[in-house]
């Protein structure tokens, strides 16, 4: 049986519950306030940004913001798991983010994985980094449980998988982005993913040299996705046309025969 380059974490039979394995634990505290669907504050003043995650966000006092769809309702899901309860921390990557929170899974009272437990509940997206990559295939597999069954989030349109022929109108926001690469070239170094004819337009991802050795680290050929379907997930920006940076293999899923 041929295994799947990218998205390994949709096969994975797994519990949302169980704690995954790689998590180094260090620490406990009681939560005291919630911040927003993915920021706690311990009783020990630390402000925890719950890795791996992006909950709807919260207007939090920042002029001209606007409030995402459902944030109210992620900021509560995550109270009702962990506020006035005693947490352990666990870490499996960068510890402390450049605000000085703590970049941690949380463990709570009853053994529950609490980033698992939001994601297949709908109330956030996974939202993962290079230098923090533990337990993202078990949250990916979490995510895409709950968007399967259109639970929390993945019931309103402004959390919806965008199409490539989308993208050109979503720069400067966070989004997923389903298409099927047309071609994929490296040049000096870096490696261009053109989801179509005319790369100084169409929807593009990038993976810059420095990042090219971390999908080979992976066993995964970035060159090897012509011709197949995928899910990017990243922040669009304008270059060429819409664009999306990829600095891991996991924001890049391979989804044909996978839903």
């Amino acid at each position: 049986m041929r295994a799947p380059l990218f998205l390994l974490a949709v096969l994975i039979s797994l519990s949302a519950h169980a704690e995954p394995s790689g998590l180094i634990r260090d620490g406990a505290a009681r939560v005291v306030g919630i911040v927003d669907g993915d920021t706690v504050m311990l009783d020990s003043g630390v402000e925890v940004r719950l890795v791996g995650l992006q909950a709807p966000k919260l207007a939090l006092g920042r002029r001209g913001f606007v409030e995402w769809p459902l944030a109210d309702r992620s900021r509560d899901a995550l109270a009702d798991l962990v506020l006035d309860r005693r947490v352990t921390l666990a870490y499996g990557g960068r510890r402390v983010d450049r605000h000085g929170r703590a970049l941690a899974h949380l463990i709570n009272e009853d053994g529950l994985w609490v980033q698992g437990e939001m994601l297949r509940l709908g109330m956030a997206r996974v939202y993962s980094f290079a230098d923090n990559r533990t337990a993202v295939a078990e949250m990916l597999a979490a995510e895409g449980e709950a968007r399967a069954a259109g639970a929390g989030i993945w019931n309103h349109p402004f959390y919806a998988v965008r199409t490539v022929e989308e993208a050109d109108r979503l720069h400067d926001s966070f989004q997923l982005v389903e298409g099927v690469v047309i071609d994929a070239a490296k040049v000096r170094g870096r490696v261009y993913l053109n989801f179509g004819t005319n790369w100084r337009d169409d929807f593009t991802v990038s993976i810059a040299p420095s990042d090219v050795r971390a999908f080979g680290e992976a066993g995964q050929d970035p060159l090897g996705l012509t011709g197949r379907r995928v899910r990017v997930r990243g922040w669009i920006y304008e270059r060429n046309g819409p664009m999306i940076d990829a600095t891991h293999p996991e924001q890049i899923e391979l989804i044909e025969d996978v839903e």
